[in-house]
């Protein structure tokens, strides 16, 4: 079978458009960004790769889609049983998500998991991943030096690291050097454009030249010429992709393909709320806001009514910020929290909580993260498959990535 379903394959056999070689699949050069928490579950991914897409799985708190998971985790102990038992569900639950994402891909495209670098069950989340036969894993929130190692018994899983620079690149891909392996592709995410966490030290850096993909993307390609790798590791941009023109723009610098999370959260098939939807596809740029995650990663989203009223007390919060003794909710979603262990620099707020809310379309405690960007049909709600005709066909709309420097 083919990965494309031969209509799609003929649109983008018309488009400027190059194809995207990966895993030995020749794919539409699109990539759906995994989005936690529930965002991107097994009915967005297995659509996008029903039509020739690489569909993303997000790892974190999967359960939330599982009513029975979600009982079975209810009322327990604030004690290390309710961590245990939260893990344990989450990790069925990954087993079930890519179970089901592979019936309605009905074999076409290729399915990923995002695994944040950041969160407790990093290491458990990549293993369940692969045991349940994902194509790809996909990390993000951190530099996964140790992924080689936790896919050793997976040589033919695909192992995709999420990165902002150069710098970062040429360190990923000599510290797997030496374990024997190669990235199989590199999503270079620009921490100005992208929703989420970003890939900065901080919220100062985000407009840094050093992230624009006219300086990043060729200085990858230089290094992977110098080390005598650049046609292995194709680079996939992330981060305010919302037309064809921005697609044909940085294929012609030299990525392979792209990768979108707001486009595809606020499509039909997307896993969230339709409250979730609206919130998305109606914001705009100036409704955005920037600030530090409880994870010590700066993050992107919508000022809705909870996150304005927390940036407000987030001076007076960060100010009385001390270690507790356990997770509020004794979950333990995140190796280091700003909240459980009193970072004064970090967000000092439950990030399970806040994006559990969004999802099931809380306006008033939701945390909405979002990229920039207007969205290819505007406030509309549409399919993934008209998303991806749009994009492999056009409009008469400018392209909306910004320009370098901007």
């Amino acid at each position: 079978m083919n990965a494309i379903p031969q209509d799609l394959s003929d649109l983008l056999a018309r488009s400027p458009l190059r194809a995207l070689n990966l895993g030995g699949r020749q794919l539409l050069p699109i990539v759906q960004g995994g989005m936690g928490v529930g965002v991107s579950g097994h009915q967005l991914a297995g659509t996008v790769a029903r039509w020739g897409g690489v569909g993303t799985l997000s790892s974190v708190d999967l359960r939330r889609h599982h009513p029975d998971l979600m009982a079975r985790t209810t009322g327990l102990p604030q004690d290390d049983r309710a961590k245990l038992a939260i893990n344990a569900a989450n990790l069925e639950a990954i087993d079930r998500e890519v179970r089901a994402a592979r019936a309605i891909s009905e074999g076409r495209g290729l399915l990923a998991i995002n695994v944040m670098r950041a969160v407790a069950d990093y290491a458990a989340s990549v293993q369940q991943a692969l045991a349940s036969g994902i194509d790809a894993v996909v990390v993000g929130a951190g530099l996964p030096l140790d992924l080689p190692d936790l896919a050793r018994d997976h040589p033919g899983t695909l192992l995709i690291p999420i990165l902002s620079d150069a710098r970062g690149v040429q360190l990923i891909v000599k510290k797997w050097e030496r374990k024997q392996r190669l990235p199989d592709a590199i999503v270079i995410e620009h921490p100005r454009l992208a929703g989420g966490h970003l890939g900065a030290a901080k919220v100062a850096d985000l407009n840094d030249p050093r992230f624009d993909f006219e300086r990043v993307i060729p200085e990858c390609l230089a290094f992977f010429r110098a080390a005598g790798i650049e046609r292995e590791i194709p680079l996939i941009a992330a981060g305010g992709i919302r037309s064809l023109a921005d697609i044909r723009r940085v294929q012609d610098l030299g990525a392979a393909g792209v990768q979108l999370g707001t486009p595809f959260a606020v499509t039909t098939e997307g896993d969230a709320h339709p409250e979730f939807k609206r919130v998305l596809a109606e914001a705009r740029d100036e409704d955005m806001a920037e600030f530090v995650s409880v994870a010590g990663l700066p993050a992107r989203a919508v000022r809705t009514p909870w996150l304005a009223s927390y940036l407000k007390a987030e001076p007076r919060l960060q100010a009385v910020a001390h270690a507790k003794s356990r997770c509020t909710k004794a979950f333990d979603c995140l190796a280091q929290c700003g909240l459980r262990d009193g970072l004064a620099t970090w967000g000092q707020f439950c990030i399970d909580n806040q994006l559990a809310a969004a999802l099931r379309g809380d306006v008033k405690k939701g945390l909405f993260f979002r990229g920039a960007g207007a969205l290819p049909f505007g406030d509309q709600i549409r399919s993934v498959r008209e998303l991806l005709e749009r994009l492999l066909e056009g409009d008469a709309q400018p392209g909306q990535l910004a320009p370098a420097g901007a």
